[in-house]
């Protein structure tokens, strides 16, 4: 520090060829390259006139030293006149990166030139310096310790300089060992079942488990707290964590000092403050409990669930804290849950930004939380939801805002991101139930924006040639009742269908109306009517379908009433994840048509996450019809199905139950189900919204009470494999491996199935 000192004072005199007092009649500026003689005076303690002593000359090279805009800075006096003479520092021409892999080059150069080191700034060996300590602790941050960076300064013509930053990454480094010290309550290995960092194993080469990383080995000694923590542990610690690396910068070895101290129970749980809501009701959320392990996790909960509760009744800003207090004698924690609700905020305006095309009122009539009423996070939350279950935003956001000058109101900003809502489309797919598919949609979900839906399709496979046409007005009361109607034609031609020979013409359609019971319930009432041509064929006939036609003939003309139930708690329609979806209909072809019949079908479908990636689902099918009245046989075309990708997996699709002659009835009675774990792809870290990949096992058949063969459990079908799922450009592609487990020689076996586009 002395020596800079010195060094800087040799300097000032050096410069300073001042050798009386004198009056500046002038000021002149040499050395001049790039900055302009007005910038140098701007920096400058004095003027035209003023009077030059010894002392100016020093605060004179002082300020242009500090400007940084030079290397040297020489003051003199020439006949009255201050003669300043300057050598400019140069600037930077180019900057250019050499070996690095890891950092983007574009992505350094915004991050540098923050620092002022940029093209056109002016070069300083310390900013370079420090420019250099940047990019090695980049690199050390991500493992890698051996790397080397090498700076080259080029002088160039006009005073200035090109840079080439060399890199040498090196390899990341890997770790050897890690040792947990001090542990006697749980074995070493359990507790390094949840660590992030780990020593590898046979597929660390795609997943990079065994990289060292300071961030993953801080996040590690949160997971290890935590576990501890969670587990009655109150006064754990971690004493010291050291990490070495050999010589050559490729291993880490990882030693984890901690105390675990004694596990500790909860004595006691008070609540305090001022408890707005009635006692009973608040402890009821309290998940921890007395004479219960100590757990920050459960507290964590509780403190969240109290939050909830009183942010429902407009106290969004509720503050609650969870005190322990510590009897070390008896190894017991009195926990004592303060709440301060704050005042009751009321909301006095719900703004909407960024619907141009859909109408106000169709995010309006969404809303649970309304203007002028107490905020609720619960209403707010839901509001939310039936925004982003519309299917015409791709993102739904909203901002709580306080009102400037109050204390008790808020506003709610909802900002949406608006999607197409419109398609037209054209292609080809392929099933391996309906054979080649040619379809052509038109759909509106959105029609100009009022959040009515308008379809019109045409779709056509070798099984079924389908016109169809519908519109339907979700909000055609102000209560939510929906209203629509559909058009169709239907040719069916079972014969590439895996079923007994016969084909239908169809047309009809029906009215309905959709009746909300709940935010998550919903009935719906419809009313149809169908015109159905028979054509058997001239031989091989199935007994089964000549008695049927003789006894109720082979055109009819049916009127039905459709009345079903509907819940969804699913936080996805296409790919969920958690959540509830269940359905349960009865249609009744009514006593003025030519038939009378009844389907009752019941769909349930349930997702788990079982970890941040996992998630387990259930599912169940069942359907039962019969006749009433004066039909005597129950319509063999209203069968039920089973077998194929969308049924049990592993037999060729609709190839359970009776058969006559190698071919297949279907039944009445219909039952499948099934269990899936669906993960993500191995080895890739970005969750993927658009795939999926399972394991599972289903079961299932169809039985028919008219061909003698009733329910029998023994008959059930299993079978087992992995599937995919993936939403395409195209459509949804599914591609399932499957093992049957039980099959009986007249099954047909279908190992591999897929089904690419969609069929109506």
């Amino acid at each position: 520090m002395n020596k800079l000192l010195l060094s800087l004072v040799f300097l000032l005199l050096a410069n300073t060829a001042i050798a009386d007092t004198f009056k500046i009649k002038d000021i002149r500026v040499e050395g001049l390259q790039r900055i302009s003689a007005g910038t140098v005076f701007n920096f400058l303690p004095v003027k035209v006139g003023d009077e030059m002593t010894d002392k100016d000359a020093k605060s004179i090279i002082r300020a242009l030293f500090k400007s940084k805009y030079f290397n040297d800075v020489a003051v003199e006096e020439q006949d009255g006149v201050l003669v300043i003479t300057v050598s400019e520092r140069p600037a930077i021409s180019s900057i250019e990166f050499v070996g690095n892999k890891d950092l983007d080059s574009k992505e350094l150069l915004k991050s540098l030139s923050r620092m002022g080191f940029a093209e056109g700034q002016v070069f300083q060996q310390a900013i370079l310096e420090r420019v250099e300590l940047e990019l090695e602790r980049q690199y050390f941050s991500r493992g890698k310790y051996g790397v080397t960076i090498d700076s080259v300064v080029t002088p160039l013509d006009r005073n200035r300089v090109a840079i080439r930053i060399n890199m040498a990454e090196g390899v990341v480094a890997t770790i050897a060992s890690i040792n947990i010290v001090g542990n006697t309550s749980f074995d070493e290995d359990e507790l390094l079942v949840d660590f992030e960092s780990t020593t590898g194993g046979l597929l660390s080469s795609f997943t990079n488990d065994n990289q060292y990383s300071r961030q993953k080995l801080s996040a590690d000694l949160e997971t290890l707290r935590s576990h501890y923590l969670d587990r009655g542990y109150v006064n754990f610690s971690v004493e010291s964590t050291q990490v070495s690396i050999t010589d050559d910068k490729k291993q880490m070895y990882i030693t984890i000092n901690i105390q675990e101290g004694e596990r500790y129970k909860v004595k006691e749980v008070r609540l305090a403050g001022d408890l707005i809501v009635p006692e009973n009701e608040l402890f009821e959320l309290v998940t921890i409990k007395k004479d219960a392990v100590f757990s920050r996790k459960a507290i964590t909960q509780s403190t969240e669930y109290l939050t909830d509760r009183l942010g429902n009744d407009g106290y969004a800003f509720a503050n609650i804290n969870a005190v322990p207090a510590i009897d070390r004698e008896n190894k017991e924690v009195t926990l004592t849950f303060f709440i301060d609700p704050g005042r009751r905020a009321y909301v006095r305006r719900i703004n909407i930004a960024g619907n141009s095309k859909t109408r106000d009122e169709v995010l309006r009539r969404e809303m649970r939380q309304q203007e002028s009423a107490w905020i609720s996070t619960s209403k707010v939350d839901t509001s939310r939801a039936r925004i982003r279950r519309l299917g015409y935003f791709d993102d739904v956001n909203v901002e709580t805002i306080p009102v400037p000058g109050t204390a008790d109101q808020v506003d709610l900003d909802f900002n949406v991101s608006e999607t197409p809502s419109g398609s037209l489309s054209a292609g080809l797919g392929f099933s391996q139930s309906d054979g080649l598919i040619f379809n052509a949609n038109v759909v509106q979900k959105n029609f100009l924006g009022s959040g009515k839906h308008i379809n019109f399709g045409f779709n056509n496979s070798s099984i079924n040639t389908v016109y169809s046409f519908g519109y339907t007005n979700p909000f055609a009361t102000v209560d939510g009742i929906s209203q629509g109607f559909n058009a169709f034609y239907r040719q069916t031609d079972t014969t590439e269908a895996n079923l007994a020979r016969f084909s239908t013409d169809v047309w009809g359609g029906d009215i309905s109306f959709g009746i909300p019971i709940s935010e998550i319930n919903r009935v719906r009432l419809a009313f149809g009517y169908e015109n159905t041509e028979i054509t058997l064929p001239s031989s091989n006939t199935i007994g089964y379908y000549s008695d049927f036609v003789a006894e109720e003939g082979d055109s009819f003309d049916t009127w039905t009433v459709t009345l079903s139930w509907s819940s969804d708690t699913r936080d996805n329609s296409i790919l969920p994840t958690r959540g509830t979806s269940q359905s349960l209909s009865a249609e009744v072809a009514v006593p003025i048509g030519s038939l009378q019949y009844y389907k009752v079908r019941y769909r349930h479908k349930w997702f788990h996450p079982v970890t941040d990636s996992l998630t387990f689902s259930m599912r169940g099918n069942l359907g039962y019809g019969d006749v009433y009245g004066k039909t005597e046989i129950y319509p063999f075309f209203q069968n039920f199905y089973a077998g194929g990708i969308r049924s049990v997996r592993g037999f060729q699709a609709n190839t359970l139950g009776v058969q006559e002659d190698g071919q297949t009835l279907g039944g009445n009675l219909l039952v499948t189900g099934g269990a899936e774990l669906i993960f993500p792809i191995p080895f890739i870290k970005k969750k993927l919204k658009s795939f999926r990949l399972s394991t599972f096992v289903d079961v299932g058949n169809v039985f028919s009470e008219d061909q003698g063969f009733g329910f029998d459990a023994g008959e059930l079908r299993y079978s087992a494999g992995l599937s995919a799922v993936w939403i395409s450009p195209f459509g949804a592609m599914t591609v399932s491996i499957a093992q049957p487990l039980n099959d009986e020689s007249e099954d047909t076996v279908e190992n591999f199935q897929f089904s690419l586009g969609s069929t109506f």
